[in-house]
């Protein structure tokens, strides 16, 4: 593509670079100018324009995005998304419904590399998703990219890079401990409920029992769901504590307790007659984002989620700064 200043008479066909003010009117930066558009141009008093014009072999910006696009993704409805028409060279991908993204990263990195022209943007892996969410934008930077860059691109795409988990279970149990002056339920319920709603879920079951591993454990296995949720009046802080108990108790088993995200940390993970159980930590009575948010979507979704899974999730697990715990500050010496 050549890119620079035309003579009128050179500029039918050629792509305005700019925006371009007229008595009746403005020729907007991005059209594609034929003899009317020149004509107007020649009577507004100009001489030439600031264009792009195509080379053999070039692609337009929005054919080039459809294209990449298409071999991206070959099979949207597959794939949970749908596929935006392109505009000013973009094309959107965007989720269809709730679930959670699940992208290959290598073929992103190699779609990118291929010209500095043509990029390809996603959310995080993994990410939890609402219907109608953007996923991810293909991106022609300029006017038209030199067709063998859109074909090398093409083929780094492997038509199956992108696509959206969606929920695999339909219903939700959740076991809530209870103890005198303890924190309100109320509020943790609706926090919660409205997570598993997020996700398409609906809620099978809610059960409030005193904060005793007994008593829990009778609750999980009668708990109807197909995910059981947990969460306790008191801090779950052991691996041996009321609710990791309990669900041994009820003849389920711990796979992992405790995770590297803060807010989150005292998570665990595991499973009662083929159904997870996760035991949320108690920042789950808040609607914020948390490490049992990254948890929760993934299993819901069908997505394994292992201890090594966890253990990963340090990198970019520090949500947010806890200022009620105390720890040493610039210009505050550290205590030995």
């Amino acid at each position: 593509m050549i890119f620079g200043t035309v003579p009128l008479d050179q500029a039918a066909g050629a792509v305005l670079a700019h925006s371009v003010k007229l008595d009746s009117g403005r020729l907007r930066k991005g059209k594609l100018l034929d003899g009317d558009d020149v004509a107007k141009l020649r009577a507004a008093g100009l001489e030439e324009v600031i264009a792009a014009r195509f080379e053999p072999g070039d692609v337009g910006e929005n054919e080039a995005a459809r294209r990449i696009a298409a071999a991206l993704v070959r099979d949207p409805a597959a794939a949970g998304l749908t596929v935006s028409e392109p505009f000013t060279g973009r094309v959107n991908l965007l989720a269809g419904g709730p679930g959670v993204v699940v992208l290959d990263e290598a073929v992103v990195g190699a779609v990118n590399r291929i010209d500095p022209m043509i990029t390809l943007a996603t959310v995080a892996q993994h990410q939890q998703m609402a219907p109608g969410g953007m996923v991810a934008t293909i991106k022609i930077i300029s006017y038209g990219v030199a067709g063998d860059a859109v074909a090398r691109a093409e083929a780094a795409a492997g038509g199956e890079a992108l696509r959206l988990a969606p929920p695999r279970c339909a219903t939700a149990g959740l076991a809530m401990t209870v103890i005198p002056g303890g924190p309100n339920n109320a509020k943790g319920r609706k926090a919660i409920e409205g997570r598993v709603r997020a996700l398409g879920l609906e809620m099978a079951e809610v059960v409030e029992v005193p904060h005793e591993a007994g008593a829990l454990g009778a609750a999980l296995a009668r708990l109807q769901g197909d995910l059981l949720l947990i969460l306790t009046a008191s801090a779950t802080s052991d691996p041996a504590d009321v609710a990791p108990t309990a669900l041994r108790d009820a003849g389920g088993r711990v796979d992992r307790f405790g995770m590297p995200v803060d807010p989150g940390n005292l998570l665990f993970l595991g499973a009662l007659d083929g159904r997870p159980v996760i035991g949320l930590p108690g920042c789950a009575r808040s609607p914020a984002l948390n490490g049992a948010d990254w948890v929760l979507s993934r299993v819901v979704c069908g997505l394994k989620v292992t201890g090594e899974d966890i253990a990963d999730m340090g990198v970019g697990g520090l949500l947010k700064e806890i200022p009620t715990r105390p720890q040493p500050r610039a210009g505050k010496a550290a205590k030995g």
